[in-house]
């Protein structure tokens, strides 16, 4: 976890330090991310900015709800809201079944195979073709370690290592995949 985090907090300082150079594509960023500064000018913004900030606007960037959420999934914690990580604009290309209920997914999945992910408060089946567009080799050892079921997993950590390679997936994606938020 410590790599992808770190990666995540250098991202967070390239977009605090571009806010303070005055890049116009930063304070769209910020404007996108957090609603209390939708309506402020682009120098109110520049005043009220801290870090965490940036670092809140990083983590929804990647499908997270905010920056302890992202800490929390990605420390191999999760239950409830998922956020919408699991179903980056890549993805959306793919069949899959969608459920209201954890239960009613585990079913389907048992009858028909695949794998259980979450998305916010949802949750739904999907096949080898979107796990591959995630960015995880359907193969990888993890997806086995947590029995397939991204809800709940058998071994979090093994979650956790997953979770880290579907967003390095999403910091190397081309741009419009998570929105234009990776450029340097």
């Amino acid at each position: 976890m410590a790599d992808i985090v770190q990666t995540l907090k250098t991202r967070a300082r390239i977009l605090h330090k571009r806010v303070r150079a005055g890049d116009a594509a930063a304070f769209r960023r910020l404007k996108k991310n957090l609603r209390d500064f939708r309506k402020l000018d682009d120098p109110a913004i520049g005043a009220r900015l801290q870090r965490r900030h940036c670092l809140t606007a990083v983590a929804r960037e990647c499908g997270f709800d905010s920056w302890s959420h992202a800490m929390h999934l990605l420390g191999g914690g999760g239950t409830g809201g998922f956020g919408a990580v699991l179903y980056p604009k890549r993805c959306g290309a793919h069949s899959n079944i969608w459920c209201a209920s954890y239960d009613e997914a585990k079913a389907i999945r048992a009858e028909h195979g695949g794998y259980l992910l979450a998305y916010k408060h949802q949750f739904l089946v999907v096949d080898e073709h979107f796990i591959r567009t995630l960015g995880i080799d359907p193969k990888d050892p993890d997806l086995e370690l947590i029995n397939r079921d991204w809800a709940k997993p058998r071994q979090p950590a093994a979650r956790a290592r997953l979770y880290e390679k579907v967003i390095a997936c999403s910091l190397e994606a081309p741009s419009g995949q998570y929105g234009a938020v990776w450029q340097s």
